[in-house]
């Protein structure tokens, strides 16, 4: 992996160099992971104009964790317990190597930061860094791509264990917990995001925090979870009924909302607009009357974080590239009686290489658990 880690830097540094920064500071944490091959705690990269370097507070040996840096970055570890600030030491040596301007994450820096890197080293022009690291990490690599898809396997495992066991009586809360300590026992670093679960009135809201409503006979239930492995993040929703037969209202709602689930996910090609792809999907639902409290966006990009960008929007701008990584969550929530949401994580592929992959495979059939 060092020969990636250094070819993603090398990438950020061209970028740079175009724009008259000749050092580049990264301070977000996901970025530095993505350029470094791991984000101690506080930690920052440093592409200076000699040498790479990842700055930490304080010594990293010592410290638990499963990432270990790309082994051709130098890692310098502040003296003392505290540290220090490692974004204003990386600022000095920076200008130490010579450097006459440092491009930096304005977006991520407070403002109270942003002044002590501009007084430690007056002399450094900072010029703003953008979403540039973001927008490098959009489009992924196949062993990315093979994280995302190890973890989605692990969501799909512990979704499918849960509906195994009886759950009628029992609270959101515990479901949403078990769900979580599941995860872990099948190899996941940890949830991707809080996971949700929801019954009766709360089914199909998007966010729902779980509560300590039980699950009742007749009650929608859907839930929402995803897996980090390795620090990639995938999302999974799925929408049951509890009892023996759904009842007509929730079997035509439920029948709308995979429709407009299945629309958005065919609409994943290589080169499709995003507010397209969102358009597949609303349309669905707005046809049937459904205009009034539809959720923002029908989808977004996953990765080492469970937001990023693209972002599938009425109002998103930019098109699909292939090996891009989006969710497909389009739900419909009625409120007082609960709804419906149905979420996959799918990576864009061209037709001739089978179209959209999905890798959350749990059945999207309407179960009576």
């Amino acid at each position: 992996m060092s020969e990636v880690y250094a070819a993603r830097r090398t990438r950020l540094r061209e970028y740079c160099n175009a724009g008259g920064s000749a050092a580049a500071l990264v301070s977000r944490p996901a970025n530095v992971r993505y350029l470094a091959g791991a984000a101690p705690h506080g930690a920052v990269l440093l592409l200076g104009k000699t040498e790479d370097l990842l700055v930490c507070a304080g010594p990293t040996a010592d410290r638990p964790t499963q990432e270990r840096p790309d082994e051709a970055l130098r890692v310098q570890s502040l003296p003392g317990a505290g540290g220090g600030d490692p974004a204003v030491a990386a600022a000095g040596l920076a200008a130490g190597q010579g450097a006459d301007s440092l491009a930096v994450e304005e977006h991520h820096l407070t403002v109270a930061r942003h002044r002590a890197l501009g007084s430690v080293a007056p002399r450094l022009r900072l010029a703003n860094l953008g979403g540039a690291v973001e927008q490098l990490r959009v489009v992924k690599d196949e062993e990315e791509i093979s994280c995302l898809r190890i973890g989605a396997e692990i969501a799909d495992q512990a979704l499918g264990e849960l509906l195994e066991s009886i759950l009628v009586g029992r609270t959101e809360r515990h479901l949403a917990l078990e769900l979580e300590r599941r995860l872990v026992d099948h190899g996941a670093d940890g949830p991707a995001f809080p996971t949700s679960v929801a019954t009766g009135p709360n089914a199909g809201r998007p966010g729902h925090r779980p509560t300590d409503r039980r699950v009742e006979e007749g009650d929608f239930l859907s839930v929402c979870l995803g897996a980090t492995y390795r620090g990639y993040r995938c999302e999974i929703g799925r929408t049951f009924v509890i009892g023996t037969a759904p009842a007509d209202w929730q079997i035509e709602l439920y029948d709308l909302v995979f429709a407009a689930q299945r629309a958005g996910r065919e609409s994943l090609v290589p080169g499709a607009a995003c507010r397209d792809v969102d358009r597949a999907a609303r349309q669905v639902l707005d046809s049937a009357g459904y205009t009034e409290g539809l959720t923002a966006l029908t989808g977004h990009g996953v990765g080492l974080e469970i937001d990023e960008d693209p972002q599938l929007s009425p109002a998103a701008m930019g098109k699909l590239d292939a090996c891009v990584p989006v969710t497909v969550e389009p739900g419909v929530h009625l409120p007082g009686r609960g709804g419906v949401r149905i979420d996959d994580t799918l990576v864009v592929r061209p037709e001739a290489d089978g179209g959209p992959e999905l890798l959350t495979i749990t059945t999207k059939e309407l179960l009576a658990l």
